[in-house]
């Protein structure tokens, strides 16, 4: 596995392996992270990725015969639900697998990336925020990669229940 530098050419590969995280999801009962209906379904949801991929820097990990594996979207603006830190921070907007792919080291490898990255540009944080309801199973993954629970939020969504979350950091 390779990790480069991806773009905008890269937000249909990145719109796919979300896709197909919802439905896997789904396949689980899981519907309160992403809901039931595909991200490139959801206007918004698409127009966000197109812009994350035009104005964020994309980490894509591939496989060896260059298939994307995954795809971590990083930025030194956190989201603006997220509570301001003083000094400079590394923010992680999305972290996605290949479904195919998971427990073969792919979120680990782009946790390590982003990392890597963080230190490059003499950045001490590193943070990450992720679906923080049913059984809180997704912290526990962040916090196996090094990062520890910090602050919780709500997010309001039109026409479904509020969206919980929790904000992890790390030392990079």
């Amino acid at each position: 596995m390779k990790i480069r530098t991806g773009g905008p050419d890269d937000a249909p590969a990145l719109l796919a392996l979300l896709d197909d995280a919802v439905a896997w999801l789904v396949s689980l009962g899981r519907t309160g992270q992403w809901g039931t209906e595909p991200w490139s379904a959801r206007p918004a949801a698409a127009d966000r990725v197109r812009r994350y991929a035009r104005d964020h820097l994309v980490r894509v990990a591939e496989t060896g015969d260059g298939r994307p594996a995954g795809v971590c979207v990083l930025a030194e603006e956190p989201p603006e639900y997220a509570p301001p830190v003083a000094g400079r921070e590394l923010y992680v907007r999305l972290l996605v697998t290949d479904r195919a792919l998971s427990g073969s080291g792919v979120g680990r490898a782009l946790v390590e990336d982003a990392a890597a990255e963080a230190r490059r540009r003499g950045i001490a944080l590193l943070r990450v925020d992720c679906y923080d309801g049913d059984d809180h199973r997704l912290v526990r993954q962040y916090e196996a990669l090094g990062f520890t629970a910090a602050d919780g939020f709500t997010v309001e969504v039109p026409g479904r229940e509020p969206w919980p979350g929790r904000i992890l950091e790390r030392r990079p």
